[in-house]
Protein backbone atom coordinates (compact mmCIF):
# COMPACT_ATOMS: atom_id res chain seq x y z
CA UNK A 1 0.00 0.00 0.00
CA UNK A 2 1.50 3.52 -0.86
CA UNK A 3 2.47 5.40 2.23
CA UNK A 4 2.01 9.56 2.78
CA UNK A 5 5.85 9.73 2.19
CA UNK A 6 5.33 8.18 -1.10
CA UNK A 7 2.21 10.43 -2.11
CA UNK A 8 4.40 13.28 -1.19
CA UNK A 9 7.57 12.61 -3.02
CA UNK A 10 5.42 11.31 -5.97
CA UNK A 11 3.51 14.77 -6.34
CA UNK A 12 6.82 16.89 -5.18
CA UNK A 13 8.29 14.84 -8.36
CA UNK A 14 5.52 16.24 -10.26
CA UNK A 15 5.36 19.51 -9.20
CA UNK A 16 9.07 19.71 -10.06
CA UNK A 17 8.01 19.64 -13.99
CA UNK A 18 5.65 22.73 -13.41
CA UNK A 19 6.56 26.25 -14.52
CA UNK A 20 10.22 25.02 -15.97
CA UNK A 21 11.34 27.86 -18.63
CA UNK A 22 14.87 28.90 -19.82
CA UNK A 23 16.22 32.05 -18.84
CA UNK A 24 16.21 32.99 -22.05
CA UNK A 25 12.52 32.88 -22.07
CA UNK A 26 11.09 36.20 -21.19
CA UNK A 27 8.22 34.28 -18.98
CA UNK A 28 11.08 33.02 -17.18
CA UNK A 29 11.17 35.16 -14.37
CA UNK A 30 7.20 35.06 -13.75
CA UNK A 31 7.39 31.06 -13.95
CA UNK A 32 10.21 31.09 -11.27
CA UNK A 33 7.54 33.78 -8.79
CA UNK A 34 5.58 30.72 -9.52
CA UNK A 35 7.98 27.59 -9.16
CA UNK A 36 9.00 29.99 -5.56
CA UNK A 37 5.70 29.49 -4.29
CA UNK A 38 4.76 25.89 -5.71
CA UNK A 39 7.71 24.77 -4.34
CA UNK A 40 8.03 26.01 -1.29
CA UNK A 41 7.75 22.84 0.73
CA UNK A 42 4.51 21.61 3.02
CA UNK A 43 2.93 18.53 3.90
CA UNK A 44 0.80 18.35 0.06
CA UNK A 45 -2.11 16.92 2.39
CA UNK A 46 -4.73 17.67 -0.10
CA UNK A 47 -2.65 16.08 -3.01
CA UNK A 48 -2.32 13.07 -0.85
CA UNK A 49 -6.09 13.03 -0.07
CA UNK A 50 -6.60 12.95 -4.20
CA UNK A 51 -4.63 10.16 -4.59
CA UNK A 52 -5.61 7.98 -1.30
CA UNK A 53 -9.35 8.27 -2.37
CA UNK A 54 -8.49 7.85 -5.99
CA UNK A 55 -7.06 4.13 -4.93
CA UNK A 56 -9.43 3.15 -2.39
CA UNK A 57 -12.11 3.97 -5.29
CA UNK A 58 -10.69 1.73 -7.27
CA UNK A 59 -8.68 3.45 -9.40
CA UNK A 60 -4.55 4.23 -9.84
CA UNK A 61 -3.21 6.91 -8.48
CA UNK A 62 -0.80 7.47 -10.81
CA UNK A 63 -3.58 8.69 -13.14
CA UNK A 64 -4.67 11.44 -10.99
CA UNK A 65 -1.64 12.82 -10.23
CA UNK A 66 -2.31 16.04 -12.31
CA UNK A 67 -5.46 16.12 -10.55
CA UNK A 68 -3.51 16.22 -7.46
CA UNK A 69 -0.64 18.61 -8.80
CA UNK A 70 -3.50 21.04 -9.78
CA UNK A 71 -4.97 21.18 -6.50
CA UNK A 72 -1.63 21.84 -5.03
CA UNK A 73 -1.32 24.93 -7.37
CA UNK A 74 -4.52 26.49 -5.82
CA UNK A 75 -3.26 25.82 -2.27
CA UNK A 76 -0.54 27.68 -3.46
CA UNK A 77 -2.46 30.71 -5.33
CA UNK A 78 -4.51 30.94 -2.00
CA UNK A 79 -1.09 31.36 -0.06
CA UNK A 80 0.52 33.68 -2.11
CA UNK A 81 -2.87 36.30 -1.75
CA UNK A 82 -3.49 35.14 1.84
CA UNK A 83 0.10 36.89 2.48
CA UNK A 84 -0.20 39.90 0.28
CA UNK A 85 -0.12 43.62 2.07
CA UNK A 86 -4.16 43.99 1.16
CA UNK A 87 -4.60 40.76 2.97
CA UNK A 88 -2.82 39.58 6.07
CA UNK A 89 0.76 41.37 4.56
CA UNK A 90 2.86 38.82 5.68
CA UNK A 91 6.29 38.80 5.22
CA UNK A 92 7.57 35.09 6.04
CA UNK A 93 5.93 31.98 5.11
CA UNK A 94 6.98 28.45 5.94
CA UNK A 95 10.55 30.35 7.18
CA UNK A 96 10.81 31.80 3.93
CA UNK A 97 10.41 35.08 2.70
CA UNK A 98 6.63 35.04 1.14
CA UNK A 99 6.05 35.49 -2.40
CA UNK A 100 5.48 39.63 -2.67
CA UNK A 101 8.94 40.15 -0.47
CA UNK A 102 10.87 37.93 -3.32
CA UNK A 103 9.07 39.33 -6.65
CA UNK A 104 7.13 42.80 -5.17
CA UNK A 105 3.27 42.55 -5.07
CA UNK A 106 2.37 42.57 -8.38
CA UNK A 107 4.51 39.45 -9.53
CA UNK A 108 3.42 37.92 -6.78
CA UNK A 109 -0.51 38.69 -7.48
CA UNK A 110 0.21 37.44 -11.06
CA UNK A 111 1.88 34.78 -9.79
CA UNK A 112 -1.02 33.39 -7.84
CA UNK A 113 -3.34 34.23 -10.43
CA UNK A 114 -1.25 31.92 -12.61
CA UNK A 115 -1.35 29.33 -10.43
CA UNK A 116 -4.87 29.04 -10.11
CA UNK A 117 -5.81 28.93 -13.74
CA UNK A 118 -2.47 26.60 -14.48
CA UNK A 119 -4.63 24.85 -11.44
CA UNK A 120 -7.63 24.18 -13.54
CA UNK A 121 -4.99 23.42 -16.86
CA UNK A 122 -3.83 20.69 -14.98
CA UNK A 123 -7.22 18.96 -14.01
CA UNK A 124 -8.11 19.36 -17.44
CA UNK A 125 -5.02 17.11 -18.83
CA UNK A 126 -5.06 14.66 -16.39
CA UNK A 127 -4.93 10.94 -17.26
CA UNK A 128 -8.61 10.45 -15.96
CA UNK A 129 -12.20 9.86 -18.21
CA UNK A 130 -13.08 13.00 -19.63
CA UNK A 131 -15.78 13.04 -17.38
CA UNK A 132 -14.08 12.75 -14.18
CA UNK A 133 -11.86 15.20 -15.68
CA UNK A 134 -14.69 17.52 -16.08
CA UNK A 135 -16.14 16.69 -12.99
CA UNK A 136 -12.80 17.23 -10.73
CA UNK A 137 -12.82 20.28 -12.56
CA UNK A 138 -16.16 21.71 -11.43
CA UNK A 139 -15.42 19.73 -7.80
CA UNK A 140 -12.42 22.10 -7.66
CA UNK A 141 -14.41 25.62 -9.15
CA UNK A 142 -17.19 25.01 -6.05
CA UNK A 143 -14.45 25.11 -3.78
CA UNK A 144 -12.99 27.83 -4.34
CA UNK A 145 -15.40 30.03 -5.81
CA UNK A 146 -17.75 32.36 -3.52
CA UNK A 147 -18.89 29.36 -1.47
CA UNK A 148 -15.49 28.47 -1.30
CA UNK A 149 -11.93 29.61 -0.03
CA UNK A 150 -12.39 32.80 -1.77
CA UNK A 151 -15.70 33.13 0.18
CA UNK A 152 -13.84 32.17 3.32
CA UNK A 153 -11.29 34.79 2.37
CA UNK A 154 -13.66 37.64 2.36
CA UNK A 155 -15.24 36.76 5.39
CA UNK A 156 -12.06 36.49 7.07
CA UNK A 157 -11.16 40.02 5.86
CA UNK A 158 -14.26 41.54 6.98
CA UNK A 159 -14.27 40.17 10.31
CA UNK A 160 -10.70 40.87 11.07
CA UNK A 161 -10.93 42.85 14.23
CA UNK A 162 -14.20 41.99 15.16
CA UNK A 163 -15.20 39.57 18.13
CA UNK A 164 -16.42 36.65 15.98
CA UNK A 165 -18.86 34.28 16.97
CA UNK A 166 -18.12 30.65 16.99
CA UNK A 167 -20.32 29.73 14.46
CA UNK A 168 -19.23 32.61 12.42
CA UNK A 169 -15.40 31.30 12.76
CA UNK A 170 -16.83 28.14 11.63
CA UNK A 171 -17.88 29.06 9.08
CA UNK A 172 -14.74 31.09 7.30
CA UNK A 173 -13.07 27.35 8.20
CA UNK A 174 -15.27 25.26 6.47
CA UNK A 175 -14.74 27.81 3.36
CA UNK A 176 -11.12 29.28 3.47
CA UNK A 177 -9.50 25.40 4.61
CA UNK A 178 -12.57 23.01 4.57
CA UNK A 179 -14.04 22.97 1.47
CA UNK A 180 -10.79 22.58 -0.80
CA UNK A 181 -10.06 19.63 1.61
CA UNK A 182 -13.69 18.36 1.52
CA UNK A 183 -13.09 18.97 -2.75
CA UNK A 184 -9.26 16.66 -2.79
CA UNK A 185 -11.24 13.81 -1.46
CA UNK A 186 -14.55 14.20 -4.00
CA UNK A 187 -12.44 14.45 -6.47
Amino acid sequence: LPTAENYKKMVDRALEGYFRLPESNPMHGFAEAARYSLLAGGKRVRAMLVLEFCRISGGRPEDALDVACGVEMLHAYSLIHDDLPCMDNDDLRRGKPTNHIVYGECVATLAGDVLQAEAFRSVLHAGVSESARLRCARLLADAVGMDGMCGGQYLDMIGEGKTLSADELDEINLRKTGALLAASCAM
